[in-house]
């Protein structure tokens, strides 16, 4: 697997521990429709969070959730709405990022949420 992929995979694992240590309930991981994935769907009381996921090794380049492109939040839209009609839920939806960056030999890690109203 390439590093970049083996990163990715690391800070999603890092994300999934963190939601969970706040208490959010992991629903599913990597959940695709057509062209989207979600790289995380938890809940926690009447919230049904949307998570991506963004891992980089270093800063150099800009902050992690610099990297959630228009294309990318319209496709987990589409995603979501499919999901949600096809689990018939009804409860609060919102989107946040994961950014996790390495920082010396350690990671931070920012959860920023409803972090679509910040583009």
């Amino acid at each position: 697997m390439a590093e970049h992929n083996e990163l990715g995979k690391l800070g999603e694992e890092m994300a999934v521990e963190y939601l969970q240590k706040d208490g959010y309930t992991i629903l599913e991981t990597n959940w695709t429709f057509q062209k989207a994935e979600i790289d995380i769907l938890a809940q926690k009381g009447n919230t049904l969070a949307i998570v991506e996921v963004k891992t980089r090794s270093s800063l150099e380049f800009g902050l992690p959730q610099d990297f959630v492109k228009p294309k990318k939040i319209q496709l987990l839209v589409k995603a979501v709405n499919a999901y949600v009609i096809y689990k018939n839920i009804d409860i609060e939806v919102r989107f946040d990022i994961i950014a996790i960056h390495k920082e010396g030999k350690s990671f931070v890690i920012e959860h920023l949420i409803d972090a679509f109203y910040h583009f």
